[in-house]
Order: structure tokens, then sequence, then C-alpha cells
């Protein structure tokens, strides 16, 4: 007869608990990054943020009043690719918990109201559909009519696919209000975070009054391997990175997300804000 032998299991690690940095491969607590504000702290790097998360970075606790988060995707083209949209909407809504890839509302910082959007890449890519380019278009025309700053956070792979031309009508949608807003001599302040391509770097994130940008955040309209497919060319290194496009004059300044709240709370106020 075989003697069985007790089998020792060293202690189990609760899901989500620990995880690797994108970047570098450091293995982090995931409630370490998060107090980072999601920055690796051994190499910096900027890992990604939901958007409720984000907007806890910034606002004054306490201070955020959602606005448009009844509005809802409707599948206007009936349309099917590997499943279809209404369905990945679905699932998309019971996964993050949100309606749609950007969440508009009131808050303030340090005491100045501002109308805020920010957008989440954890929702189909961030990607602009009737809905988001309705809500951003909403954010703009409150500040209007409030009189007060706007603050846009953009992260975005693009126009959403899944609804054709009634996403890129959306580019002209929110462009028109981006122009009202300065008509009016309104702060527009947009941070650009890793990514924002296509049809949200082509609109409104293009438009404000200063554009800051987190380091190493990939931005432009294709991609630098569709564009060197294209061009049969090797592109220059960093290219469509922020230090590259501030280089280039198409960013104001590139901020790590740590010092991210002090400098628009300071550019609030240059604005005369408050």
């Amino acid at each position: 007869m075989v003697e069985e032998k007790a089998v020792r299991h060293g202690p189990t690690v609760p899901t989500g608990l620990m995880l690797k940095c994108e970047s570098c491969g450091e293995t982090l607590y995931s409630k370490q990054l998060e107090e980072n504000l999601y920055v690796c702290p051994k190499c910096d790097f900027h890992h990604k943020v939901p958007g409720r998360k984000r907007i806890g970075q910034l606002v004054d606790s306490g201070s955020f009043e959602e606005h448009d988060k009844g509005l809802k995707t409707l599948d206007p083209l009936d349309f099917v690719d590997r499943k279809p949209y209404s369905q990945r909407i679905a699932e998309t809504m019971a996964k993050t918990g949100e309606t749609e890839a950007v969440i508009c509302g009131l808050a303030t910082m340090d005491g100045i109201k501002i109308s805020l959007a920010v957008m989440d890449f954890t929702f189909i890519g961030g990607s602009m559909g009737t809905v988001v380019g309705e809500k951003v278009t909403r954010s703009l025309e409150r500040a209007l009519k409030l009189k007060i700053p706007q603050l846009t956070v953009c992260t975005s792979g693009g126009a959403r696919m899944q609804e054709g031309i009634l996403s890129l009508m959306q580019m002209a949608k929110s462009s028109a209000a981006c122009a009202r807003l300065r008509e009016a001599r309104l702060p527009y302040l947009v941070v650009l975070t890793d990514p924002t391509t296509a049809g949200v770097m082509a609109s409104y994130a293009q438009l404000g009054d200063v554009h800051i940008a987190e380091p190493g955040a990939l931005m432009g309209f294709a991609g630098p391997r569709v564009i060197e497919q294209t061009i049969k060319q090797k592109l220059p290194p960093g290219f469509q990175r922020s230090e590259f496009l501030q280089e280039h004059g198409f960013v104001d300044v590139v901020i790590g997300r740590l010092e991210l709240r002090d400098l628009i709370v300071k550019l609030l106020r240059l604005f005369g804000a408050g």
C-alpha cells in the first residue's frame, strides 16, 4: 500500500494584486501603481488610466457632477463585423460600467469651475461615434453657456468604423463648437495622452488654446506603420511621440502626470479663470 504524501502549496496571490510594467517589466503592486497615478516608479512609463480614475486625479474631491450619462449608441447602421455592433456595445458597457467612451460634466480644480470631457480608452479603444461626438460638443457648449473654461482629456483610436460616415461627421460638429468657444474668448485646454489618433486628433484634440501632452504618448492621424508603408521610407526616431511633436510645434508642453494638475490650475489662473 502506497502512503499518500501531503502536497504543499505555496500561498496564492490574489488576482490583480500585482502586475508588470509594460515598459521595463518591473513587477509592481497594483495599489502602488494607482497611488503613483499609474506611472511606473522605476522607469516613469505612463500607463493608460480609466476615465473615472483620471477625473479623480485631476479635479477637487467630490466636485464632479456628471452630465449626459444617459446618451447611448443605437447602432444606426445595424453593423456586423465579427459580432453585431449592438452586442459589442452591450458587452463593453457591462465590462467597463460606462455607457460610452467619454465622460462629461462639471467640476472644480482648486476651486475653479470647469467643463470637463475625459475620454476612456477601455471603451472600444476610446473611439468616437455619434454619442461621443454629441457628448463632447455638449461639453463645449456647456462651457460656452456658463462662461467657464473647457478641459478635454483625449485618448482615442479615432472615429468608430461601425458608425461609418456618421462618426466622421462628429469631427465637423465638435470643431464648430470649438470655434464658438474661441470666439467667446473662453479658455480651452487639451491634454493629449497615449494614444490620440485619427479623427479625434484631427478635430477637437488639436483645437485648444494650449496642448499639453504626457511623456511618450503616440499622437497623429495615421499610424507610423501605415505611413511607412505608404511613403516607402523609414520614419525618424520618436516620430509621432509627444516630444517629437513638441519639437515641431504641435504640442505646447510635455509634462509628467504627477505635475499635470498643478500645471492646469496655473494655466487656468493665467487665463483669468476663478
